[in-house]
Parts: C-alpha cells; sequence; structure tokens
C-alpha cells in the first residue's frame, strides 16, 4: 500500500513549483490522513462485527495504516520537495546516474534503516506487565507480567519495536487483537483467531502494535522505494529501459530478502517491519507492478484492468468504505434473529466457503469476487460521474 500511495508522488511533486505550497499541501494531506486513521483504527468504529460506535480515549488506539502512511508520506515527500532543484540539474546518464540523482533520497534511507537496527537489535527489553482490559476473559481486570531481560529478540513478547510503543505510546493505546493471538502458542485453532488456551503464556493476552512507531520509521524505507519506481517513470522514457530498471531492482529486493529470512540473519516479520519484509515486498511489488505496466502500457490490454484503475482514482474511497467495514457494517445492520445472521456472512458462507468446501479458497473467492470485483464496479459508476474522494 505504501509502495502504491507514494510510487507517483514525483509526478505529483513536479507540477508544484513553489515549495511553500507544495509543503502547504503535503501538511494538510498527512493532516487528512491522521485524521482518518484515529477515526477509523483508534477506536471509535466497530465496523463491520459490532454494530456499535465509540471509544474511550483512555484506551483509544494512536497508531494504524493510515497512520503509518502519513509519516511516510510526510517525510519522503519533504525530501522530495527540498531536493527537487538539485538532482534535476545533476541527472546524467549511465547504469547508476538516477541513484546518484537522488542521493538524498538514499541517505534517509540508509539513516532510518541504521535507526531501525539499531534500535531493534540495540534496545536492552526489560521485564513487563499489563492490566487484562478482555471483558470475555476469566482473567480481566488482573495484572500478567512478562519475562523479558534480553536485548535483540524478534519473538512476540521481547522484541524492541513492542518496548518503544509502550515506553511512548503506552500500553493501553496499542491494538489490542494482534496477529501473534492466532499462533499455536496461543490458541489451538491456529491459524486461525480462537480462544486463547488457558496454558497459554501471559504476552498471547497483551497488546501489540503492528503499526507502531518503530515499525512505521522502517516502513519509510518502502516509500523512498516506491518512490525511486516512481522517478523511472520521470526520468526514463523507454518501456524496455523501464522495465530492465524495475525488474532487475526487483529481483535484486527479492533475493537480499529471502536470503536474510532463510539464513535465520532476519526472518520475515511483518509485525516488527523488519528489513527482509520490506525487501521482499518492494521486490514482489516492482515485479507485479511491471508485469501490470507490459499488459496495460506496452499490449494496451487496458479495458481488462480498468476496475484496478478506478479503485486507485478512489483508493481512500474502497479503504473506508470496504478494507475498514464502514459499508459491510452498513448491510450487517439488518439481520435475522441474531446479529451473526447477517446478509454478508451468509453470502461469504453460502455462496463461496461451502461451495469450495474449504474455508481459505472460499475467503479467497469472496475477496476476489466480493470485494475487489464489487469495487471496481462501484468506482467505476463513480468515475462515470466524476466522484472521486480525494486526499
Amino acid at each position: 500500500m505504501l509502495l502504491h500511495i507514494n510510487r507517483f508522488l514525483p509526478l505529483n511533486i513536479q507540477r508544484i513549483s513553489n515549495k511553500f505550497e507544495a509543503c502547504k499541501k503535503v501538511g494538510f494531506r498527512t493532516c487528512k490522513l491522521l485524521f482518518w486513521g484515529l477515526l477509523l483504527q483508534g477506536g471509535f468504529s466497530h465496523a463491520p462485527d459490532e454494530l456499535t460506535y465509540g471509544v474511550d480515549v483512555t484506551m483509544m488506539r494512536f497508531c494504524g495504516i493510515l497512520q503509518r502512511i502519513a509519516l511516510s508520506y510526510l517525510v519522503v515527500a519533504l525530501v522530495e520537495i527540498f531536493t527537487k532543484d538539485s538532482h534535476e540539474e545533476n541527472l546524467s546518464t549511465g547504469r547508476f546516474s538516477i541513484f546518484k540523482s537522488y542521493y538524498w533520497h538514499w541517505i534517509v534511507a540508509a539513516s532510518v534503516l541504521v535507526i531501525y537496527l539499531a534500535t531493534l537489535y540495540g534496545t536492552y527489553v526489560p521485564d513487563w506487565e499489563f492490566v487484562v482490559y478482555d471483558k470475555d476473559s476469566v482473567l480481566y481486570g488482573k495484572i500478567l507480567s512478562v519475562s523479558c531481560g534480553v536485548r535483540g529478540k524478534l519473538n512476540p513478547p521481547c522484541n524492541a519495536v513492542g518496548y518503544v510503543d509502550r515506553q511512548v505510546l503506552g500500553i493501553n493505546h496499542m491494538y489490542h487483537h494482534p496477529a501473534w493471538r492466532r499462533s499455536k502458542a496461543c490458541t489451538d485453532d491456529s491459524p486461525y483467531e480462537g480462544a486463547i488456551r488457558q496454558d497459554a503464556p501471559s504476552w498471547c493476552r497483551a497488546p501489540f502494535e503492528p503499526e507502531g512507531i518503530l515499525s512505521s520509521i522502517s516502513a519509510i524505507l518502502s516509500t523512498i522505494i516506491g518512490v525511486h519506481f516512481g522517478h523511472i517513470i520521470l526520468h526514463l522514457k523507454g518501456h524496455s529501459a523501464r522495465l530492465k530498471h524495475w525488474i532487475s531492482t526487483g529481483l535484486v529486493l527479492l533475493a537480499l530478502g529471502l536470503t536474510l529470512h532463510f539464513t535465520h540473519l532476519m526472518p520475515l516479520n511483518k509485525q516488527l517491519y523488519s528489513f527482509s519484509y520490506i525487501c521482499v515486498t518492494s521486490g514482489a511489488a516492482a515485479l507485479v507492478f511491471s508485469s501490470l505496466y507490459s499488459l496495460v502500457d506496452i499490449l494496451e490490454w487496458k479495458h481488462m484492468f480498468l476496475p484496478l484503475k478506478w479503485i486507485g482514482m478512489n483508493a481512500m474511497l474502497v479503504y473506508v468504505m470496504g478494507a475498514e467495514g464502514i459499508l459491510a457494517a452498513f448491510f450487517n445492520g439488518w439481520y435475522y434473529r441474531h446479529p451473526h445472521n447477517t446478509l454478508i456472512n451468509w453470502i461469504r458462507e453460502h455462496v463461496f466457503i461451502r461451495v469450495w468446501h474449504s474455508r481459505r479458497v472460499g475467503v479467497l473467492m469472496y475477496v476476489i469476487f466480493a470485494e475487489i470485483l464489487f469495487w471496481g464496479l462501484v468506482t467505476g459508476v463513480f468515475h462515470r460521474f466524476k466522484i472521486y474522494w480525494k486526499l
């Protein structure tokens, strides 16, 4: 998502000649991202499953996907604005000229990586404790402790990412349903969400922020890579030159990330937004983008991918109404006898999961046809009437 949001940032910045106006636009967009992030992921909205709203501000979640995008966008956009003149003057020919011309971007990227790795592996994580706020738990209101006293660990209870968030944000303002609760150590229903085992370690009931401070700093690197792909469009005019650069960069990133993972130097970890995770996802994004570029811009199979274009032109609408479940919550407001007997759940269960006799395949088909294709058609209608939700 970071790559998608910021790949065309260079093109947008190029249209604004005045630096003050550009900074004002960037600041306004950042504030809008933060506002929607706090509103949608801070806890006020309980969509799509719970038909309630409201949040105790003492338990409000401060971080989230849009907040992470806001931070990454702000940092990289400011770098793009204040280094615009230098790289326009110094762009030369040569295999690595585009890296040299945007050296400030890579200095920032290297600084971000050093800060992230130094904090991740150098921070001492002491023992800590927390209060169980899950009202459905028999341990509700009790104080549980987690034993750490280590440095450089990447496991769920004792990593520096969680420690930084607990110290800066406060544990009550972190995400209370982290993905690690689905691990084998926590539930017998793993890899699906289920009841926490009675003999599960205490950290299974603890909050953890997957879009926290340190991991969001790391995500700036993903944004810089995405902006680099945008620079390719700006400065390389031929299809062959663009594809060669995207594919080679993608393969290098993919190979580096997988090497770090399988040699156990730095495992793939989305929750910590590890460097190997950045490399693999950025590399894969480059290859997918190259494929779509070939099909749409070179082979001109444009009509086939129009739904994706429409979604991209109204991405915020799709995120708010679709990914955050606002539209699904509206339909879930009408149910038959029990709140779980809703139209959305009935379609997912009977039209997809039971037909395929597999929950994984059924959910995948539901996402493709009932969400992606659905929102492609909806945004197509919005595009027809020139209705866009812009940031």
